[in-house]
Parts: structure tokens; C-alpha cells; sequence
């Protein structure tokens, strides 16, 4: 009896029945949508922003402590350099696969034949390496420097230079001080007296002090700066974590103050820090630190993007909650004399509520099971169109969608269960 009378129910008022299914299927969708978004939006997120430059330095010891002591920031005064061989160590660590892209810096001093001085940077263009882990990779600023505006001719390329290349990059202010453009060749003489003549392959806008640099290969300022084999500092393009109580801590007083299970949850989370951590145990007298304004920059953005989810989804859900107290109600109010007559011929109140709630949940079940997988393609769609790649789907958003739906329906069905208790059979029989 009790089936037959939620199966008449649900062919009978299949209409009311579809609109309450559709209803949750819209907030299922949008909070399962957004649920697998904010779980995998972290590193979604940290990659966008790592097209927008390094988030970390690493620079010797001691030229570290000289730029905390005299704030002399981007100038090697201590003699101290990196060697060129440990950079592939990097990539040796425990996070390696977070470490997306990195590139070495030489900064020489150079004298052009005006006599003005110009800084002339060495580093890596899309440098193909082998790494000890018998790995290969293309690192090099071509895209820790993906902002840069070309005015004018190519980026530098190793794949097609010569060992001896002389080609070079310029900043939109030096050519304008030199008059040079692409196919230029500009004279500069180096520490050493010896001038070297460099064929400007291309013009950049960087918005910043770059625009009065002269930009080449490694080598050709290895060589102008007399440091073969040595480089001034490293920037590191990492995927990281944003930082929690924990790695606050272990930024303020050091790993050493963490306790063994502190330091070993701290060390296997992809924080800035521990990641800083674990390159100066890879590369021998480094200090490594994070960008601390790019850092920063991309926990605020990820919290505030999960928060933005978090209220989506909680106003989605009161939507739906709204939807189906109306749908509900007005479904009780249709059935007013069915009910009076169950109640006249000795039903009781609880019965008629379950029987109401079951026709309710088998109605929100198929709509929560279409409501996810619909969720689940906007999530994809909102993967594709915002970060250009598949959301991750994640099996623990299911119990979660479906404790959800579940909180939603009941609270939809509160009004009009009430209103079923309160049905007296003698008034509604008479049309009351």
C-alpha cells in the first residue's frame, strides 16, 4: 500500500515532481561545480601566476648577508658565485615536480663606445639540459619573462646559436639611447679591455630598469664578468602552497624549532619555504628565499578565490532550498483532501510525513545524480575556458554533494511538513 502510494504519487503529479528534481539538479550541479573547482583550483591557480615570473631566489651565502646588511639588493659585491654545474640539482629534490621552470643570472658591467655604462645580464633562453636524474628539460626566461612585449625581431634561441654566439636582446630604453633596432650590432668592452661586438636580434618592453639592459647568453657574460663556470643568483618558478601557522613558524624560527612530526609535515608540504629548504640542501653555500610580495600575492588570491566558491555554493544551495520549500508546499496544499481522508481512515501523522518525504528523496535523488554529473561538466568547462586544462575529478566530493542534497531537501520540506501536521481531516473534507 505504502508503494503503491508513492509510485501513484510520483506518475500522478509528475510535473510538480520534475520541477523539484530539476530544482535540486540545479543546486547539486552548481555546488558539485564548484566543489571539484576549489579543490583543484590551488594548482590551477599557482600555475597562471607562475606566468607572471619567479617566486623564488637563490643567491650565495654571502652575498645574502650583505644584501641584508647594506640593502644593496642585485649587485654582487661579495665576490661570491654559484656554480653553473649545480644547477640541474634543483630539480634533485623532493618537491622537483613543483619546480615548473628556472634560469641563471650573471650581471656584468660593461662599457659601450660612447663610454656610458650598461649592464650587460647573462642567463638561459629555452636551454635544453640533462639532469642527474637522467631526465631532460627546456628551462630559461623565455618563460619566467613571458610578460615582456617584443617591439621589434625574435627572442634568443639556443636551440639554433652557435656556442659562440654573439647574438643579444636589448630594452626599449637603451635602443632608444643608442638608436639601435633589430640588426643592430653594438660594441661593448668589457672588465678585461677587450671589446666583443653583439648582434641585437630583438627589441623588448619589461616596464622595468631591464629596458637599459643588454640581454645574452651565459657564456658571453661569464666571459665580460670573468667568472667562467659562476653565476650570481638563480630565480625559481615553483608551485606552492600558501602559507599556514606552521610555515610561518618554521619561516620565523627555523626548521630547527619545529618538532620531528612539525618538521616532517612541514618538509613534505609544498611551502615556499620548505621548497627554499630543500634547494640550499641540494646546492652547496646558497641562500634560498621566496619573493615574498609574489608569495603573498598568490595565497591572498587563493583564498579569496575559495571564498568566492564557498559563497556560490552556500547561496546556490539556499536557492535550491527555497525552490523546493515552495514546490513542496504548494504539492501538500494540492493534496490537502487526499491526506484529511489518510488521516480520517486512521493514518497517522508520521506515516503520511514519511510517505511525503520518501516521494520527496526519490525525487531528490534523481535529481542530485544528475545534478553532479552536470556539475562535474561545468567543472570542466570551467577548466577549459579558465585554465586551459581538465578539472581533477575527486571522489570525495559524491558523499559530500550528497549530504548536501540531502540537508537541502529536509530543510525545503520543513514548511510544508508543518503544514501537514496541522491539517485537521473534518476541515479539509469540507472544503475548508
Amino acid at each position: 500500500m505504502f508503494l503503491r502510494s508513492v509510485r501513484g504519487t510520483l506518475f500522478r503529479q509528475w510535473k510538480k515532481m520534475i520541477m523539484i528534481a530539476f530544482t535540486i539538479a540545479l543546486g547539486a550541479s552548481l555546488a558539485s561545480a564548484m566543489l571539484l573547482v576549489m579543490l583543484d583550483v590551488g594548482d590551477k591557480v599557482n600555475q597562471e601566476l607562475k606566468t607572471y615570473g619567479a617566486n623564488i631566489t637563490v643567491v650565495p651565502k654571502a652575498e645574502s648577508v650583505l644584501d641584508d646588511l647594506y640593502e644593496i639588493e642585485g649587485q654582487n659585491t661579495s665576490g661570491a658565485y654559484l656554480n653553473e654545474d649545480d644547477l640541474g640539482k634543483i630539480k634533485t629534490i623532493f618537491w622537483a615536480f613543483n619546480i615548473v621552470d628556472f634560469a641563471p643570472f650573471v650581471n656584468a658591467q660593461a662599457e659601450l663606445q660612447d663610454g656610458s655604462r650598461v649592464t650587460v645580464v647573462g642567463s638561459w633562453y629555452s636551454h635544453h639540459m640533462k639532469l642527474p636524474t637522467g631526465e631532460e628539460l627546456d628551462a630559461g626566461i623565455e618563460s619566467l619573462r613571458s610578460w615582456w612585449e617584443l617591439k621589434e625581431g625574435s627572442w634568443l634561441s639556443e636551440r639554433t646559436a652557435s656556442a659562440d654566439s654573439r647574438d643579444a636582446m636589448i630594452g626599449v630604453n637603451l635602443a632608444q639611447r643608442l638608436g639601435a633596432k633589430a640588426g643592430s650590432v653594438i660594441t661593448v668592452k668589457g672588465a678585461d679591455g677587450v671589446s666583443r661586438d653583439f648582434n641585437v636580434t630583438g627589441v623588448f618592453d619589461a616596464g622595468g630598469e631591464e629596458d637599459s639592459y643588454l640581454y645574452t647568453y651565459l657564456a658571453n657574460a661569464q666571459e665580460i664578468a670573468g667568472i667562467s663556470g659562476k653565476i650570481d643568483s638563480i630565480e625559481v618558478s615553483a608551485i606552492t602552497t600558501p602559507d599556514n601557522e606552521l610555515a610561518e613558524l618554521a619561516t620565523k624560527n627555523g626548521p630547527s624549532s619545529l618538532t620531528v612530526s612539525q618538521y616532517e609535515k612541514w618538509y613534505c608540504t609544498a611551502y615556499a619555504s620548505s621548497i627554499c629548504w630543500q634547494i640550499q640542501e641540494a646546492i652547496p653555500n646558497c641562500i634560498a628565499s621566496p619573493v615574498r610580495q609574489v608569495a603573498d600575492s598568490e595565497g591572498a588570491i587563493l583564498e579569496k578565490t575559495q571564498l568566492l566558491m564557498i559563497l556560490i555554493t552556500i547561496l546556490s544551495l539556499i536557492g535550491a532550498a527555497l525552490g523546493i520549500c515552495n514546490l513542496v508546499t504548494a504539492t501538500v496544499m494540492e493534496r490537502s483532501q487526499e491526506i484529511g481522508l489518510m488521516k480520517a481512515i486512521g493514518a497517522n501523522n508520521s506515516s503520511i510525513s514519511l510517505l511525503v518525504l520518501t516521494e520527496i528523496f526519490i525525487t531528490a535523488i534523481i535529481g542530485g545524480i544528475a545534478g553532479f554529473f552536470a556539475g562535474f561538466g561545468f567543472a570542466q568547462i570551467i577548466g577549459h575556458s579558465v585554465f586551459g586544462s581538465a578539472i581533477e575529478f575527486r571522489i570525495m566530493v559524491v558523499p559530500i554533494v550528497a549530504v548536501l542534497v540531502v540537508i537541502v531537501t529536509l530543510i525545503g520540506c520543513i514548511p510544508a511538513i508543518k503544514m501537514l501536521l496541522g491539517l485537521r481531516p473534518t476541515e479539509v473534507l469540507h472544503g475548508r
